[in-house]
C-alpha cells in the first residue's frame, strides 16, 4: 500500500534528502490567476460578489452573509451535549497552552538612565478562517480563537463557507463553537473571495479590514493568502496535512499504524511517512495499516493517500538518520516512538510539532492535548512556527535615554554618523548639547 524509499547505506545531504522525500503535489502558483479574480471582485463588488461566488462555488447563496447573533445563539443551545463537552474540554486546555505562549516583557539596563523595553502588543483585528470542505472543523475555530484571545485581540471574524445543507448558514458545529467562545462576528463566506475579504473589508456588510489572517483551508485560500500578505499578516500557506513517524521496533506497530491511518483519512493529498531502521517490525505495521484501511470508515480517501507519492515506508541505517531524515522533510506532525524518546528528540530540529511517546497520537494534538493543530506543512517547518499567541503579537522596542546616558553615546553616534555620510544624524545628538 505504502510505497518503499529505502536509504540504508545512503549519505545524503539536506538539499538531496530534500528532492527524494515525497510531497503531495501541491502547485499554488497554479491557483494564483483564479485567486487574483476572486479577490478582486470582491474589493470592487463587496457583498455582491461574496453572494455570487457562494451561489457559483457554493452552490447555495447566503440568506445573510454576517450571520446573525440569533443563529449563533441557536447553534449553541443545539449543540450535542457530548460535542459541548469535548469543546469545553478542549477550550479550556487550548486556552491554558495559549496563555503560557504569551511572553513577558523584557527591560535591559544598558547604563544609567539608559534603558530599553520590549513590549509585545497584539494587533487589533483578525481573521479566521475555518474551512468547510470534506470535514467538519470546530477544532479550527477553538485553536484560532484561544490563540489570538490569549495574545489580547479584541475584535475577532471568523470565515466559513455556506453550507447548502444549512440554507446557506455557516455549519451549526461552527457556530456553536465560535459561540462557546464568544465570538459574534461570523460571516458565510468561503474560498478565496473569504481571504479577500478579510484582507480588504466589505464596508456593506460591515466587515473591517483585519490585521492578521490565519487558518487552514484549500490551493485557492493558499494561493489567496500568498496575495494578500503584503498587507495582512498571515500564519502560513496550509497544503495537506502530514505526519511522519519516527520509530524502532519497541512501538506497537498497530498504534503506528492507526496513527497514519488517522491523518490519511483528512483527504487524498495527505501525507504518512514512517521512518525507521526495522524492516521486520515494519512490515508488521504495514499489515495492520493494510487491515486498518480496509476498515475505516473513509477507507477510499486512506486507500488513495496511504498509496500516493507524498506517503512512504522509508528504511534507514539508525535512528540518527532517521532524525537526518525528519529534519529534512520538517514534517507539520512528528511523532516519536523509540526505546529512548528523549534522546531522539535531542536530535530533531524541523517540525510544526513533535508527538512524544506511545500515548501522545497526533489526534490528541488535534483535540485536547493543549497544543495548537494548526502547523507549517510542506517543508516549512524548518522556517515557520505554528500558529499561536505569538502570531497575533508584535515586539515593540521603547527606548529610554536620560540627558546624560545620551551624553555618554554622543561621541559614537557621531563618529559613526559621519561614516555613513549623514551628519544630521550626529547634529539630532549633539544640537542637545550646544
Amino acid at each position: 500500500m505504502m510505497q518503499l524509499i529505502d536509504l540504508r547505506g545512503s549519505a545524503l545531504s539536506a538539499s538531496e534528502l530534500r528532492n527524494i522525500l515525497p510531497r503531495a503535489e501541491l502547485d499554488v502558483t497554479r491557483a494564483l490567476g483564479t485567486a487574483a479574480e476572486l479577490i478582486s471582485a470582491v474589493r470592487d463588488e463587496g457583498g455582491a460578489a461574496l453572494r455570487e461566488q457562494a451561489l457559483r462555488l457554493d452552490g447555495v447563496e447566503p440568506p445573510h452573509l454576517r450571520v446573525p447573533q440569533e443563529a449563533i445563539d441557536e447553534a449553541t443551545a443545539g449543540l450535542d451535549p457530548r460535542v459541548r463537552a469535548g469543546l469545553e474540554a478542549m477550550i479550556e486546555r487550548v486556552r491554558a497552552g495559549s496563555a503560557a505562549q504569551v511572553p513577558a516583557p523584557r527591560v535591559t539596563t544598558l547604563g544609567d538612565g539608559a534603558i530599553v523595553e520590549l513590549r509585545w502588543h497584539p494587533v487589533a483585528h483578525v481573521g479566521l478562517y475555518v474551512p468547510g470542505g470534506k470535514a467538519v472543523y470546530p477544532s479550527s475555530v477553538v485553536m484560532n480563537v484561544c490563540a489570538a484571545a490569549a495574545a489580547g485581540v479584541t475584535s475577532i471574524a471568523i470565515a466559513s463557507p455556506p453550507q447548502r445543507e444549512f440554507g446557506g448558514s455557516v455549519h451549526p458545529t461552527i457556530l456553536g463553537a465560535a459561540g462557546l467562545l464568544g465570538i459574534t462576528e461570523v460571516y458565510a463566506m468561503g474560498g478565496a473571495g473569504a481571504i479577500g475579504a478579510l484582507a480588504h473589508g466589505v464596508p456593506d456588510i460591515g466587515l473591517e479590514p483585519v490585521e492578521v489572517i490565519t487558518g487552514p483551508g484549500n490551493i485557492y485560500v493558499a494561493a489567496a493568502k500568498r496575495i494578500v500578505q503584503s498587507f495582512v499578516g498571515i500564519d502560513s500557506e496550509a497544503g495537506p496535512t502530514e505526519i511522519l513517524v519516527l520509530a524502532d521496533d519497541s512501538a506497537d506497530p498497530d498504534h503506528v499504524a492507526a496513527d497514519l491511518v488517522s491523518q490519511a483519512e483528512h483527504d487524498e493529498l495527505a501525507s504518512a511517512l514512517l521512518v525507521t531502521p526495522d524492516p521486520e517490525w515494519a512490515e508488521r505495521v504495514l499489515e495492520r495499516v493494510a487491515a486498518r484501511a480496509a476498515s475505516t470508515k473513509h477507507a477510499e480517501r486512506v486507500r488513495i493517500s496511504l498509496g500516493g507519492r507524498q506517503s512512504a515506508l522509508i528504511l534507514v541505517d539508525d535512528l540518527a538518520a532517521g532524525a537526518v531524515v525528519s529534519n529534512a522533510y520538517a514534517p507539520e506532525h512528528l511523532e516519536v516512538q523509540t526505546r529512548e524518546p528523549e534522546a531522539v528528540l535531542a536530535t530533531l530540529h524541523n517540525a510544526g510539532a513533535i508527538f512524544m511517546g506511545a500515548n501522545s497520537p497526533v489526534s490528541l494534538g488535534d483535540y485536547l492535548a493543549g497544543s495548537n493543530h494548526v502547523l507549517p506543512t510542506g517543508g516549512q517547518a524548518a522556517h515557520t512556527p505554528g500558529l499561536g499567541a505569538h502570531t497575533f503579537l508584535r515586539p515593540q522596542q521603547i527606548i529610554r535615554y536620560d540627558r546624560e546616558a545620551l551624553r555618554t553615546v554622543s561621541g559614537h553616534v557621531v563618529a559613526l554618523a559621519e561614516a555613513e555620510d549623514l551628519p544630521a544624524h550626529g547634529e539630532a545628538v549633539t544640537a542637545r548639547f550646544s
